[in-house]
Parts: structure tokens; sequence; C-alpha cells
């Protein structure tokens, strides 16, 4: 009789440093400033730790959901105080953030890192698609559901195979046709390419945003006789009668409906509500912060890393990662009393998985430009470059990252291109 009862701690916490969120920016920022100060406390409600950059290669059939995935408590440092709860509200005139269970958490410096919120309800009959087992409909932007869209792809025997980037921004922009690119080369390694029509429907006006590698991925889709269309977004899915509904966003109300025999949608995405309705949001509902300090706009105290924050790039481990050495070295410089002199550029990189075997690593800034780490031309289809995604990357997450000393390859960058970059 009491199990929708909720209970209500209403316990009073205090720290010198808040970090919101426990992802792979609250848990970087941890490792970080509890080497500097042990006065942190870590609010953060799952009990599992993903890293979700491997999602893709798990779609693929080439790695395990466990290989993905770690218990919270691990990869939180030791001295930190774990909170294992939700954030209610933010109050940040005083200085205060309300839990879900009650409880109060007074800072005096906070970070926020809640990332994005998956909207699988703005496309109509998606859930429930997902939620069918020989729907054929999945996608990799689920730890709930990531380890289907193997499944679809084994029991694909012909027909339309659709891929879908929605019209909001999401985490890894590449991700939504990296699963293309896997699946096209697994249907031709099974002997299925020639009974599949594969396309991929973007709400973007191009392929990529950066224009080096756009070209070079328009040119992969032209060889590889995958279909490219621009400007439309999935609005609605119908698993009866396996039709995917599009919308044209450069045409009003026009749609058009298309069978499909896989579906791999990316879910409509936006900041969490709790960060929407606070004070702390701009317009569009991001955390507001300066794009090149990282600090927040309105309140002092405050700093943001990684998907939630209103910063101009690509949301990637690869961005969180240049930008914890930022928020660490401003908010120290803060608590201080000095001037903040640190600056991000806007560095994210995007390894694009064209198949089981190669990859086109995507490294670029503020502006769009290539910022290349190694002496080579990234922008080909290279091994070197999957066995740095597959195997190299993992590693530096989980043994380097995630203990506070990865900033990114902003020094590896200057040594392989001899200081003049």
């Amino acid at each position: 009789m009491f199990s929708n009862c909720v209970i209500t701690r209403n316990i009073q916490h205090s720290c010198k440093l808040l970090i919101v969120g426990g992802g792979s920016g609250g848990c970087t920022m941890a490792a970080k400033l509890s080497k500097y100060d042990r006065d942190v406390i870590l609010l953060e409600p799952n009990q599992t730790h993903y890293y979700q950059p491997m999602f893709t290669l798990i779609g693929g059939g080439m790695k395990t959901i466990s290989q993905a995935s770690a218990s919270t408590k691990s990869v939180i440092p030791k001295n930190v105080n774990w909170i294992q709860d939700k954030v209610k509200s933010f109050n940040p005139k005083v200085n205060i953030v309300t839990t879900s269970n009650g409880d109060t958490i007074n800072y005096d410096y906070m970070v926020v890192s809640i990332g994005l919120q998956f909207n699988f309800d703005q496309i109509i009959g998606l859930r429930e698609a997902l939620d069918i087992k020989d729907s054929g409909v999945c996608t990799n932007y689920s730890s709930q559901y990531v380890e289907k869209t193997y499944q679809v792809m084994q029991n694909f025997n012909g027909g339309n195979a659709i891929f879908t980037f929605p019209n909001t921004p999401i985490k890894c922009a590449g991700a939504p046709q990296k699963i293309m690119y896997i699946t096209e080369d697994y249907l031709r390694r099974k002997g299925k390419r020639n009974k599949a029509n594969i396309i991929y429907k973007t709400s973007t006006p191009s392929i990529f945003g950066v224009k080096k590698y756009a070209q070079k991925l328009q040119q992969l889709c032209n060889a590889r006789n995958i279909s490219v269309s621009t400007r439309q977004n999935l609005i609605k899915i119908d698993s009866t009668q396996n039709k995917a509904t599009f919308e044209y966003l450069d045409i009003p109300n026009k749609t058009e409906s298309i069978e499909y025999s896989m579906l791999h949608v990316t879910p409509p995405m936006g900041p969490p509500d709790v960060l929407m309705k606070s004070s702390l949001s701009n317009s569009a509902g991001y955390l507001d912060v300066d794009p090149y300090t990282l600090r927040h706009n309105v309140y002092g105290n405050i700093f943001g890393i990684g998907d939630c924050t209103s910063c101009p790039t690509s949301k990637t481990g690869a961005a969180v990662a240049a930008q914890s050495i930022v928020v660490l070295k401003n908010m120290i410089n803060v608590m201080n009393g000095k001037n903040i002199k640190e600056k991000y550029d806007g560095y994210t990189s995007c390894p694009l998985v064209t198949g089981y075997s190669k990859c086109i690593l995507a490294e670029f800034d503020y502006d769009l430009k290539p910022l290349e780490t190694f002496p080579i031309n990234q922008g080909n289809e290279l091994r070197s470059m999957f066995l740095l995604k597959k195997h190299v990357l993992p590693f530096i997450y989980w043994n380097i990252m995630l203990k506070g000393y990865w900033n990114g390859p902003k020094m590896l960058r200057k040594i392989l291109h001899f200081g003049l970059d």
C-alpha cells in the first residue's frame, strides 16, 4: 500500500565545490578538482557509468555493453562525496541546489555537467517501435536499446535501410551516419548489399558541418550507392505498416512517408528540463556560459562543461576533455581571486567510422576549421584511425581521462607538428 509513496529526506549538505552530473564531464572534473580541494560533492543519480562513444561499435556488433560500462562508484575519486540523487532545481542566487529526495546542497562554486535529454516522445510512435522486438526500428543512442541495432542488422533481408538525424543539436553529430556505413559494410560482407536501398535523411543542410570532411563523406556515399537527403526530419513511425514519415523543413506542410525494413533513429535531444526552467539557461535552454572561458555569463561562481553548455561546438567526449583543463584553471583562478586567462578554442573530434576497418578522424574548432592531431591527412579513410577509435580512445577514457590526467591532444598535436600548430 506504500509503493507509490515518495520519501523526502530534507538533509542539508554543504561543500566548497559542487559538481552536478556524473557523466564524462562531471567525473572528469571530479577527478581534477579533488586533487586541488577535498571538499567536493558530486550529484549523480545513476549507478552505472557509460562510455557512450563505444555505442556505435556496440551497434555494429564489435563491442558489448559490458565493455562500455562501469559502476559509477568505481569512476568517482574516493575523496569525493557522491550523493546518488538527481537535481530538482537550481537556486544560484543563494548558491543552493535541491535534489529529488528533498535534500539541499549549499555550495561556494559549482560545475554543471548534466548533459542532454533524449526526447523520444517528440517522434510519434518511436518509443513503441523501439520496444517491439522485430519492428526493424533501432537506435544507438540508448544503453537500453543499443544492442538491438546489431540484431536488426542481422535480421535484415532486403528493402529500405533508413538512418536519420533530427532537427535538434545532438550528441556526436557524426554518429547517425557512422552506423549507416557500418551497416552498409556488414550487408556487403554478408552478400545482402544488392537487396538494400540505404538512405540517409538528415535535417542539416549538408552531410557534415566541416567542408573538408563533408566532401570526403559525400564522395564515399556516392561510391557506395548511399542516398543522401538533406533538410528532412523524421516526425512519425507507424510500426504496424513499417512506414516512416518525414517533414520537409524548407517546404511548409510537405511530408513524405517511406516504407522501411530497417530504421535507425537518432532521437531529438535538448537541454534537461531542470536546466531549461532555471535562471542558468539561455533562451534556447542551454547553460549560459562564455564560449571561451566556460564561466557562466551571470553567476561568476558557476562553470559548465559538456553537452549541456551553450558552446557552439559539436557535443563530444573530445570536447569535454579539451574543456576540462579550461574549467579547472579558470575555477582555480576565480577561487584565488585572480583573473581568468585560459580559453577554449572549440576543439572537438568525431572519429567517423566508415565500416569494420576504416575511420576518418575529423578534428576541428569553433570556426569549423580542421585541427588535426596527426601529420597525415585525416580526411582519408584509415585503418590506423579505426584502431585508435576501437582500442586506444577507450583506454585513454577509462585510465587517463577519468583519472583527471587527459586534457585532449593539444600537446601531442604540437609535438607532432613540431610546435607549428
